[in-house]
């Protein structure tokens, strides 16, 4: 039986150094995994396990792009976060063998409306609203973990118009990589497509229409995103 309509292709990323791209079929966000940053928002710290969000897919920008101000929003939030694909299946592994799941690493915003998720946790109702936006995960190409090799003590720092808002380590996560991936395989069958967004450091704030952000992680290549006009309501 034909489709009713013709279905969007899934976003695909490029991957550095080839001319391979990786489809992206889930995203999963890891929320409060740096302490500073948990403290800035007035939440405690969860150091017994990591917890998550979802972003759909089609949320998903290019690096380079430019996204118009959403709606509905006067308090619009760059975060920036290590991004990690998986690349074979993972279901109920532990973090030694979260290693050999993993195809690579990027650069990545998860960008956040934030009035609308302080509302949503207010009424203790889903951050859905706040986080899963269209052209809100913007990502830089990716990285083959071979040749990223373990994230360890690399800086994670995120500019905007050129002035540094967010500066720390990787290794300032609570939960770091393998511990993340092997945790979110006791809940999902990984696959090949997932991505993993994991967290952001302190210093995360507002952007406005031509705001220019540039976010770096040492080893991968940079994201960067500019925040256009809002859209004409009609």
């Amino acid at each position: 039986m034909p489709d009713l309509f013709d279905p969007p292709a899934l976003p695909r990323l490029a991957v550095t150094g080839s001319g391979d791209v990786f489809p992206v079929v889930r995203i999963f966000c890891v929320g409060r995994n740096y302490a500073a940053h948990a403290a800035e928002m007035g939440n405690e710290v969860d150091r017994e396990a990591p917890f998550y969000f979802t972003k759909s897919p089609f949320a998903l920008a290019p690096s380079g792009s430019t996204v118009p101000y959403p709606p509905q929003t006067d308090d619009y939030h760059h975060e920036m976060e290590l991004a990690v694909a998986i690349g074979a299946p993972a279901f109920r592994i532990g973090p030694a063998q979260a290693e050999r799941v993993i195809f690579g690493y990027g650069c990545g915003l998860d960008m956040t409306r934030r009035d609308l998720q302080a509302r949503a946790k207010d009424k203790r109702r889903p951050w859905d609203l706040g986080k899963d936006v269209e052209g809100s995960a913007i990502l830089a190409p990716l990285t083959r973990a071979a040749d990223f090799g373990l994230p360890g003590d690399r800086r994670i720092h995120l500019s905007v118009n050129g002035a540094v808002r967010q500066d720390a380590r990787l290794s300032d996560m609570i939960h770091d990589v393998p511990a993340i991936v092997a945790d979110l395989s006791r809940f999902y069958h990984l696959a090949p497509g997932d991505l993993i967004l994991t967290g952001t450091p302190a210093g995360v704030g507002p952007v406005i229409p031509g705001d220019v952000l540039t976010g770096r992680i040492e080893g991968l290549t940079d994201v960067r995103l500019v925040i256009g006009a809002p859209e004409a309501q009609g």
